[in-house]
């Protein structure tokens, strides 16, 4: 595991949520994921994101999930922070999901809010305390009301932030100024879980990122991060804009896994760009799109 630099940032600052590379058959292609995951650390990420949203979580088994952790673990692990997501609507799944994680070499977990059931908030804290007292690892939860149909109450958020092993939160809720409040009530680490606010939360406390274009753009995350680190804002602007069509077309229609995977496919990262059900893989319209998104964002030359 790279050394923690800094208490504010315990999974360091610009993490990829990334996808679980297929094979056209739909088997898990765990090479093809540890080539990616060695990309993406290369170009700037000091943090992956393994078994979450947009790795199609829900759809792959146990098992593979392991399996994935593992590998890229031995990869990238002693570069790059590797955070395994542990969630379910069932506890005692959630459970399981970060034991198994754990054993595989995880450096921390993802614990996503029970989505479908739409728990009390009671019921929310004790699923999320259930899974922080299961291992010894560092938990980042992650708060996406949009998905899992409840957000993490305030004073919810108060009460996980005393558990010894929550250290950070992914914030997908889109209110940057309900993310203000909670960095200052909460001694936790707040991380943008959306591309598009990921200045904007670092304007207000925000210590990095959990991101899907940093598939295609990483070097630029990195360098917006390093921008607004040594206080050359304007240098941070001008670096989210550079990204912002590729940011566009990686989350513009809110199939993440997708959307980059074709990103993916189309820089020569993936030799398929196959899903499971219920996600299905872009098709070659929307493929274009992408294209055209990441032309315009210099990441890719165009078609002459």
């Amino acid at each position: 595991m790279p050394q923690v630099t800094s208490s504010s940032r315990p999974f360091g600052a610009v993490l990829t949520a990334m996808v679980t590379p297929m094979r056209e058959d739909g088997s898990v292609d765990v090479d093809a994921g540890v080539r990616l995951a060695r990309w993406l650390v290369d170009r700037g990420n000091d943090g992956l994101v393994l078994n979450g949203t947009t790795g199609e979580a829900p759809t792959t088994h146990a098992p593979e999930k392991a399996d994935l952790v593992r590998a890229v673990v031995d990869a990238v692990g002693d570069r790059a922070f590797v955070v395994a997501g542990a969630g379910s609507n069932d506890t005692a799944h959630a459970v399981r999901m970060a034991e198994q994680a754990a054993v595989a070499g995880a450096h921390g977990l993802l614990v996503v809010s029970p989505y479908y059931s739409r728990p009390s908030q009671e019921g929310l804290a004790r699923h999320m305390e259930a899974v922080a007292d299961s291992t010894d690892l560092p938990v980042m939860l992650y708060d996406i009301p949009g998905r899992a149909g409840v957000r993490i109450a305030p004073d919810t958020m108060a009460r996980l932030a005393e558990h010894p092993r929550v250290v950070a939160v992914k914030d997908a809720t889109g209110d940057p100024v309900g993310a203000a409040r909670g960095i200052l009530r909460t001694s936790l680490a707040w991380y943008s879980g959306d591309d598009t606010l990921y200045l904007p939360m670092l304007s207000l406390g925000a210590v990095g990122i959990v991101s899907v274009a940093a598939h295609v753009a990483a070097p630029a995350f990195a360098q917006l991060t390093r921008a607004w680190d040594t206080g050359d804002h304007a240098g941070a602007l001008a670096a989210f804009r550079s990204m912002l069509p590729a940011i566009d077309a990686l989350n513009g229609a809110g199939m993440q896994a997708a959307a980059a995977k074709a990103g993916c496919q189309l820089l020569g990262l993936l030799d398929s760009r196959a899903t499971r059900l219920p996600v299905t893989p872009y098709t070659d319209a929307e493929v274009s799109v992408v294209r055209d998104g990441l032309v315009r964002a210099g990441l890719l030359a165009p078609v002459v």
